[in-house]
């Protein structure tokens, strides 16, 4: 019986299933890195404001604390928004007249808020609480950068699910002294490793199981 296909079918054939798993694996590949990419996690994406809000000028060169805005950081889950209120104790005196506080004033005649965009998102079926960090010793910049560098807020972490496990299974590597918590500043020291675990034993820090458990932080 005659040959029906030509013997270089069986290498073609041979390369066409390489082809497909090669290309199959590229394109998972692919996938996963977009998913942790800044295009789809918003890292160090700004969003525009209201009123341009400048952390640099108003943490790194006037020195003010997070907790004077961000009232309740230590004690829920929220980290808060600082009402009108707050900007005009300094800002009747200050800068009373410039134009782009303008917002800022009609806000405080009229009793409405400021309907400032969001820049730090999580998805709904994510829970996360400002206060258990603070209260276990992680530090503000831990997680948000070096804001007292940002003109405009952005967010510097991918905020993804790997990212956050990296944390909860050795978080000693982020731990630190309760009195830098609100230091933008900070830098671990060169034995950061010794001090972190003194510092979970302090700070009663839960095992890598629970740290790492589904219903840690989807609830």
């Amino acid at each position: 019986m005659a040959q029906i296909f030509h013997r270089s079918a069986n290498f073609i054939a041979r390369a066409s299933l390489l082809g497909v798993a090669v290309l199959g694996g590229a394109a998972l590949t692919a996938v996963l890195v977009l998913a942790r990419s800044p295009y789809i996690t918003n890292q160090n994406v700004t969003r525009t404001q209201p009123v341009q809000f400048s952390h640099k000028h108003h943490v790194g060169d006037d020195g003010i604390d997070c907790r004077y805005c961000h009232t309740s950081v230590e004690t829920s889950a929220f980290a808060g928004i600082p009402p009108t209120k707050t900007c005009m104790n300094c800002h009747s005196v200050l800068f009373n007249n410039v134009g782009y506080l303008e917002p800022v004033r009609e806000s405080y005649r009229t009793d409405e808020s400021i309907r400032w965009n969001k820049v730090h998102r999580l998805a709904d079926y994510v829970y996360f609480n400002h206060s258990i960090h603070i209260n276990k010793g992680i530090g503000c910049s831990s997680c948000h950068g070096s804001v007292n560098q940002m003109p405009l807020m952005l967010q510097a972490s991918p905020l993804n699910m790997n990212w956050c496990l990296d944390c909860h299974r050795n978080p000693q590597q982020n731990l630190r002294p309760k009195d830098q918590i609100f230091n933008m500043d900070w830098k671990a020291p060169a034995n950061q490793e010794q001090v972190g675990r003194q510092l979970a034993a302090e700070y009663k820090l839960r095992t890598t199981a629970e740290l790492t458990s589904c219903s840690t932080c989807h609830r």
